[in-house]
């Protein structure tokens, strides 16, 4: 099984995840989102962003602006959940999925910190 495969397994297995958990899987707070984000340096305050909520049309909304943004010169890059067929839809730079090589090597960079956290499903990469 090559490192991509192993790491999506981990993914899968390792973590929480409502649709295999159930409530036992849904997190109240932030607090692991905040643990990661300290963790990572905050890399969310190094570049604009756009956040999304709602209970509709947030993937639609996203791909639109980031396709806007994108035609506009800017560099975009959207996460989105759930994916279709591959992890890797949910990561874009300029409309483009990120390699396997970008999930492999950050999932292994911060094992221990995932471990430590436990973070859901949702809320990782």
């Amino acid at each position: 099984m090559n490192a991509y495969k192993e790491v999506i397994e981990y993914l899968y297995t390792r973590l929480p995840m409502f649709t295999r958990d159930g409530a036992s899987a849904f997190k109240k707070d932030v607090d692991n989102t905040i643990k990661l984000c300290n963790a990572l340096d905050n890399p969310q305050q190094k570049f604009k962003t756009l956040h999304i909520a709602g209970t509709n049309g947030k993937g639609s909304t996203s791909h639109m602006l980031a396709a806007i943004l994108s035609e506009a010169g800017y560099k975009t890059g959207l996460y989105t959940s759930p994916h279709l067929l591959d992890f890797r839809e949910r990561i874009r730079v300029n409309g483009v999925m990120c390699e396997q090589d970008f999930v492999t090597d950050f999932v292994q960079t911060h094992k221990a910190l995932i471990e430590e956290v436990n973070p859901s499903f949702l809320k990782l990469l």
